[in-house]
């Protein structure tokens, strides 16, 4: 059984949208690629959700991503901002979703757990523990970049893999072909 695939994080935004993607083969991590959609230029917000929509298609169409994680709405202080958030990612979301891909969302505190071990981490330790895992001199110097390697690395840490080839359809059938599985 083959756990090798791409996983595509974002960290939605209406300013700044990061996005970064991991390629696992044989069950090791690597960098893909990282960026930023900087949407701080424009004022129309509906155009800003659609470069959104735009940028995160042309990322899926050009790498190919088997899953997405997605950092999840969290509870703030500014309703405002909450809600430009849950647009920004609404529209990441349509955009996997026009595509057929899986979406996986995860908590701020979750994503931060999963890296650095402890939930109420920085940003720049967040960015300094993936910078030690992946062994790079030059690490993406945008928080927004290295927050969705790390939400994609949340997932892969999670194990939550999309299983499509030899799916069994019914239990025996899943000890037979997942004998390693079974205990």
């Amino acid at each position: 059984m083959s756990n090798d695939r791409i996983i595509m994080g974002i960290d939605p935004g209406t300013n700044l949208m990061g996005y970064g993607l991991i390629r696992v083969v044989n069950r090791k991590p690597q960098i893909l690629v990282s960026g930023v959609l900087d949407l701080k230029k424009i004022s129309d917000p509906y155009l800003k959700l659609q470069k959104i929509f735009q940028r995160t298609l042309q990322v899926i169409d050009e790498y190919k991503p088997d899953e997405l994680a997605i950092e999840s709405q969290f509870f703030g202080k500014n309703v405002q901002s909450m809600l430009k958030l849950g647009r920004a990612q609404g529209v990441a979301i349509s955009a996997a979703l026009h595509r057929n891909i899986p979406i996986f969302e995860y908590a701020p505190r979750k994503i931060k757990l999963a890296i650095t071990g402890t939930g109420t981490a920085s940003k720049e330790q967040l960015a300094t523990i993936l910078q030690r895992f992946f062994k790079l001199k030059d690490f993406p110097q945008s928080t927004d970049e290295t927050d969705a390697l790390a939400i994609a690395m949340c997932h892969f840490f999670q194990g939550k893999t999309i299983e499509t080839k030899n799916k069994a359809s019914n239990w025996a059938d899943f000890v037979k072909k997942n004998p390693d599985r079974v205990k």
